[in-house]
């Protein structure tokens, strides 16, 4: 077998034991992070992901040139011996759609390896666990699957929203509440230990380091672990609000989440359900943001969930109907434009074939995200984005005066989709 499906193999094997032995904790499986046929999936994984180097400034190439399976035995020695100590994390800031911005840690390729690991090993004991109702970082779950919930509650009348945020959700998970939650399902210290480590792992910004053995809250957003582990964590909520014996349930409102964004949803949510997710999110050292947290009624006023906008509306024939309108977000459309605008800016001196490639790039990802068959309507999107698309490439191909481009004076659009199969928005099917 392949060392892929030696992998799927064991994650079988732990998911169908956790699945069927909801009390079991796990108590050796550090051993397991040292198989050579785990380190080499870890690694082909890590790479198909990408992402730049840490701080140690070692790239993919440099791993490759020097020998891959000397990089991955000395890692499985270190990890053997326990001898394995994770770098620093290197800080960058990524901008916002809100024109904020927002920390991502980027750790090693080295740690990232380990990392992913440790993921493949704990992953499918946590999955036996998780909630219908979690759709972020979860296989063959997305955001398609979590819109599509939204719109069947909406449909059953579910009207009443709490729109929830939390507080800076990745850096306030206490460490120590999160490795009690991991011990009800994980009693091997070493492994406890091991992800500890990635916990408090310094942070290099500028030069300086930050944080280490003293940090007690916070997962960096940016490292393979960090999505399983804030799922982990964020499940004692899921649990709750499922409850049949807890005030969630009893009151009809169901809960839709995607990694820390996520929705109440019910025929009516009651201050005393507000208070309840208040005290449970307080003992678990979180908190809702006062100022984006709002409760309201859908019917009246629209909301916004990952990158969507979710409205009742009238029916656009005319006829005495309203329907659940679901559209990518004005941000969203602000965003992609932004895009093919830095694309653009910064491709100066590329052919019409690479052009092509980078916008189709953009496009597809976007209306692919956005298209959800049956559940969305970007028809609209679509026409504007056409509509921005045909006049930044005009603009695009008559900007140089010196130098006149084939394309100059030219629908230069139309000729991209026609000749040279750039994709037109309004006439891509998912």
């Amino acid at each position: 077998m392949s060392a892929a499906e030696r992998v799927s193999q064991l994650q079988e094997k732990l998911y169908c034991k956790a699945k069927q032995e909801r009390e079991y904790k796990f108590y050796i499986l550090y051993d397991k992070m040292f198989i050579g046929y785990m380190l080499e999936e870890a690694y082909r994984r890590v790479k198909a992901n990408g992402g730049s180097a840490g701080v140690d400034n070692e790239r993919f190439e440099d791993i490759e040139a020097a020998g891959v399976n000397k990089f991955l035995s000395g890692l499985g020695e270190e990890l053997r011996k326990r001898s394995y100590r994770p770098k620093a994390v290197k800080r960058v800031w990524i901008e916002k759609a809100n024109g904020g911005q927002r920390p991502l840690g980027i750790p090693t390729i080295r740690d990232r390896v380990a990392q992913m690991v440790c993921k493949m090993i704990i992953e499918p004991i946590f999955e036996a666990d998780f909630e219908e109702c979690s759709y972020g970082f979860r296989r063959e779950r997305s955001s398609k699957d979590a819109m599509k919930a939204i719109k069947e509650h909406l449909q059953s009348g579910k009207t009443e929203v709490l729109d929830a945020d939390l507080s800076s959700y990745f850096d306030t998970i206490p460490h120590d509440k999160l490795q009690i939650v991991l011990k009800q399902r994980i009693t091997d210290e070493r492994m406890l230990h091991l992800i500890n480590l990635w916990l408090k792992s310094p942070v290099r910004e500028d030069g300086d380091l930050k944080g280490g053995r003293k940090q007690k809250t916070g997962t960096p957003q940016g490292g393979v672990i960090s999505p399983l582990l804030a799922n982990i964590y964020m499940h004692l909520v899921d649990k709750i609000v499922n409850d049949p014996r807890k005030l969630f349930y009893q009151e009809g409102i169901k809960m839709v989440r995607y990694a820390d964004d996520f929705v109440l949803m019910g025929k009516s949510i009651t201050e005393a359900a507000i208070k309840k997710l208040g005290n449970i999110l307080c003992r678990m050292g979180l908190k809702l943001n006062a100022v984006k947290t709002r409760k309201i009624q859908a019917k009246e006023t629209g909301f916004n969930f990952l990158g969507f906008t979710i409205r009742y509306d009238r029916d656009i024939t005319g006829r005495n109907k309203r329907y659940w309108n679901i559209i990518p977000s004005v941000g969203s459309e602000k965003k992609i434009r932004e895009k093919i605008k830095a694309l653009l800016n910064k491709s100066g001196h590329c052919t019409v074939l690479r052009i092509k490639e980078e916008l189709n790039r953009l496009i597809r990802g976007w209306l692919n995200y956005y298209d959800v068959k049956g559940i969305s309507y970007p028809a609209m999107s679509k026409r504007r984005l056409r509509h921005y698309l045909n006049e930044r490439l005009y603009r695009y191909y008559n900007r140089k005066s010196q130098r006149r481009s084939r394309l100059y004076g030219q629908q230069a659009f139309e000729i991209l989709v026609h000749k040279y199969g750039l994709i037109d928005p309004t006439k891509y099917c998912v």
